[in-house]
């Protein structure tokens, strides 16, 4: 009788668990599916687009650019300085020092000649006090504001560069990234061409470890050599690739990545703006300003740019991409917990009937169902119940599904902007494809139950980001050893 039991559910589980395989299979081939027809639809639309109309547009929107600083005294001049460089008429860069330790706010000072100024501040968000506001002396840096505050968090930060911002967009960024010098050129037409309101609008975030940088601009554009940053680029490409592009034509996009993001100041600020009880602000602040528009009962879009825009550098060993991966496992489940009415809500459109389930599914609960499903294996090994046969031809499977989405991203990528050109670039793409499902995708599950875990027990910090810095180029090398 036992032994009927146990069949049965043995019976069960697997076939669960097939039925969530092919589920998250087929779902994952559709948005595939879905982005690289939309990129192909997108390039041979905008393969003839002049940027120099917007550039010199009197009906361009005003931007600020916002981007928090915290400890990043090791690439913030050079990170300035590509917000500086950046091709758009009506603009400001706001920095804001969220109470920094090391000498961010020296170094600043000193290289854009700065100056404490008087300022009216207007506190639509509650933020942490304001110790001061700085502006440059040189005309050339007349764009630039650096505020200066106690330290609250990215969130509190975020919202001080709301407050303070006066432009009608904002572009809320890392300040650790490079940003493409027409980044804000192609962010913002969506914001002048679409027919509904344009809420918020995203782009590609590339990876920038082993690139060579100068004065603050993306010179030659490198694979990393380090293999935990390349199993990065992959993982980026897919996301963004195959996976935001989809969601933006299905209008169901719920997260644009706190790297590089524009938004509608008037609506964040309604929303609320940035939320400090939670780590994954950026998803949360999208989620919100999505759902705010649904209960207002207004037309919208949120829009997504397929061009590299953002060039970030992402952590280059293990023990600082657990620490960055478990803050993105607590941030999306504070997320979906934040705003769980939406879950199969027919009001909320397609982010509460297909967005939503899809992340609670197949984003969140994948990790659990992978790391459960090989506990329950190693169980059925030790009671002799594995049918050797179908495991191998299963594993084989996912194994080569894997590889195929990978391959599929890798395509997409040389099909459109073709940023690694090197032939033994994309060699090195396709065998980090290979090793990545039995190397890297492990270490991604467990960090997420990490987070989870880690989440039940309380814990709010982000963990501590520690900066390796830009490769500069060989001839601004000679110049400072000379």
């Amino acid at each position: 009788m036992i032994g009927v039991i146990g069949d049965i559910i043995l019976f069960i589980v697997n076939t669960l668990v097939l039925i969530y395989a092919v589920s998250i299979a087929f779902c994952y081939l559709c948005l595939a599916f879905i982005s690289m027809w939309e990129m192909r639809t997108y390039m041979h639309k905008n393969y003839f687009v002049d940027y120099r109309f917007i550039l010199s547009s009197p009906f361009a929107p005003g931007i600020s650019l916002i981007a928090p600083a915290y400890n990043e005294g090791l690439t913030i001049i050079d990170n300035v300085k590509s917000l500086l460089s950046i091709m758009y008429n009506n603009y400001e860069v706001i920095i804001v020092n969220d109470g920094s330790k090391d000498d961010t706010l020296p170094k600043m000072i000193a290289a854009f000649d700065l100056v404490k100024v008087p300022y009216d501040l207007q506190n639509q968000l509650h933020t942490k006090p304001v110790r001061g506001i700085y502006k440059s002396r040189n005309l050339a840096f007349k764009k630039l504001m650096v505020v200066d505050k106690e330290n609250g968090g990215k969130a509190d930060a975020l919202n001080v560069g709301l407050n303070i911002s006066a432009k009608d967009l904002v572009a809320c960024i890392d300040v650790d990234c490079i940003i493409e010098p027409d980044a804000l050129l192609k962010m913002v037409k969506p914001f002048l061409e679409e027919p509904v309101e344009v809420i918020a609008s995203g782009g590609v975030v590339r990876i920038a470890n082993s690139c060579v940088v100068e004065e603050g601009r993306l010179i030659e554009v490198r694979l990393p050599q380090n293999m935990v940053a390349r199993f990065q680029v992959l993982e980026y490409m897919r996301a963004f690739l195959l996976g935001r592009m989809a969601w933006a034509k299905l209008d169901g996009l719920l997260l644009i990545s706190g790297a590089f993001g524009l938004f509608k100041r008037d609506i964040a600020i309604k929303a609320g703006g940035y939320n400090h009880k939670t780590v994954g602000e950026d998803m949360e602040l999208v989620v919100r300003m999505r759902a705010y528009m649904h209960e207002q009962k207004r037309k919208y879009k949120v829009s997504y740019i397929p061009d590299p825009l953002c060039w970030t550098e992402a952590p280059a060993n293990y023990t600082i991409l657990g620490r960055q991966r478990n803050r993105w496992a607590r941030g999306t489940f504070e997320t979906l917990k934040i705003h769980r009415r939406i879950f199969f809500n027919p009001n909320y459109g397609v982010i509460g009937m297909l967005s939503y389930p899809f992340w609670f599914f197949f984003e969140w609960l994948a990790p659990f169902v992978e790391f459960f499903g090989l506990a329950f294996f190693l169980i059925l090994v030790i009671l002799g119940k594995v049918n050797w046969i179908f495991f191998l031809v299963l594993l084989l499977a996912v194994y080569s599904f894997a590889i195929f989405i990978s391959m599929c991203s890798l395509l997409a990528e040389e099909m459109s902007f073709f940023k690694y050109t090197a032939k033994r670039e994309v060699g090195k793409m396709m065998l980090t494809a290979l090793i990545e499902p039995f190397w890297f995708h492990p270490r991604v599950v467990w960090w997420s139950i990490k987070g989870n875990y880690d989440l039940i027990k309380g814990k709010k910090s982000w963990g501590e980001m520690t900066r390796q810095g830009f490769v500069q180029s060989k001839k601004k090398e000679k110049t400072a050893a000379g």
